[in-house]
């Protein structure tokens, strides 16, 4: 999408939005997503990027009525015993839609309690083809792990030559588990490659034996689809035994996070994302402006005003969620079900519309990235589209 086209698209949003509005009526949009557990410092940022949007375009004209827009927000915990009862709590407060959520298994335990109340669900950032295989109830935005993990692996090869990966995965972690699959079946069946795979159990605290591993086995790169909390460990563990390999990772380690924890660390780290800060200059100013100025917002967007992607995704799922409950004419959560499928917006993370099969979007395109550990900020690399 052309810059261009981006900014003229906010602006006539905003421009829709500008003028205060005394509604006499209210829609609620429920936000799931993690503010605590694994997942909490991604799942607040994107949670954030809803936040501003709502802040953008607190109204919006559903059948001939102006609604004033209510976040009806949860916390899922990141724990996918935890996540059914905050989708319920969702559910009894009469969303008519909900936006997330960042972690694709919180996501997937969600499923059947939206689907029950006959609630629609539109995933930000929840990768896993699961999340909106067999169903017609939930959506998502963004691309899939079987792109994702072809793209890392072809990076792989294309960048580094890498002939044998080291892929270390969370036990029974959907998106992690997943990721490294894709990865592996990219990179073993398609590039001929050779790969090393290890999984590591809930609550560990030190990956030396799995990046001894790595070096042992004489792997050219590392792959470690993982939650920021646990990427963080395995970046100390790395730098602290001199790891040269190329470390890659999906969209979960794009985050200040990492940068912070990276910083001054000789190491290289390279991420596949959904958003380069400085894609859209406009959006970036204005939101930097709105994180700054709120303690919280500054809080939970990791102590500094770093766009991350996952913010930008929220942001357009917010506008998403507008353009259905426009399109049904109605705040009844049957009528936007039906809406979403025609739904198409072109938001500051490129053109958003949904395939007629799953509900997924049609998204052909991953930003690459790498973490720059003198600056500590992201160094775009590149667009990497669909083979």
């Amino acid at each position: 999408m052309k810059k261009s086209a981006a900014v003229a698209v906010c602006a006539v949003m905003a421009l829709a939005c500008v003028m205060p509005v005394s509604a006499a009526e209210t829609v609620k949009i429920g936000v799931y997503e993690p503010a605590s557990g694994d997942n909490g410092a991604g799942g607040k940022q994107e949670t954030l990027g809803i936040q501003y949007a709502n802040s953008v375009c607190p109204t919006v004209e559903i059948g001939g009525t102006e609604y004033n827009v209510e976040l009806a927000i949860v916390d899922n915990e990141s724990s996918n015993e935890k996540g059914p009862t905050a989708a319920s709590q969702l559910v009894s407060e009469g969303v008519s839609v909900v936006l997330g959520s960042y972690g694709s298994g919180v996501s997937i335990a969600a499923s059947d309690i939206f689907e029950q109340a006959g609630v629609p669900a539109i995933g930000v950032t929840c990768t896993n083809p699961q999340v909106t295989e067999g169903n017609t109830h939930y959506f998502r935005i963004c691309f899939l792990d079987p792109f994702q993990g072809t793209v890392l692996a072809n990076f792989a090869a294309e960048n580094f030559e890498a002939k044998k990966a080291y892929v270390l995965t969370k036990l029974g972690d959907d998106y992690s588990v997943g990721l490294g699959y894709y990865f592996q079946d990219a990179f073993e069946n398609e590039l001929g490659g050779e790969v090393v795979a290890e999984t590591f159990p809930e609550g560990n605290a030190d990956f030396t034996s799995y990046l001894t591993t790595a070096v042992n086995e004489g792997a050219d790169v590392i792959f470690a689809p993982t939650s920021t909390e646990a990427a963080q460990l395995i970046i100390d563990a790395a730098a602290a035994q001199g790891i040269d390999i190329p470390i890659l990772a999906g969209d979960t380690w794009d985050s200040n996070v990492i940068l912070n924890a990276a910083k001054g660390k000789d190491l290289d780290i390279y991420v596949t994302t959904f958003y380069q800060e400085g894609g859209n200059e406009e959006f970036d100013t204005n939101i930097k402006e709105w994180i700054n100025s709120d303690s919280t917002n500054l809080a939970n967007n990791g102590g500094d005003d770093t766009v991350a992607a996952v913010t930008a995704m929220g942001y357009d799922a917010y506008f998403v969620a507008l353009e259905a409950l426009k399109a049904a004419g109605s705040t009844d959560p049957a009528a936007v079900t039906e809406a979403i499928w025609d739904v198409t917006y072109t938001g500051v993370t490129g053109d958003i519309a949904f395939d007629s099969v799953d509900g997924d979007a049609a998204r052909d395109s991953a930003y690459v990235k790498t973490a720059n550990t003198e600056t500590g900020a992201w160094d775009f690399v590149g667009v990497q589209q669909q083979k």
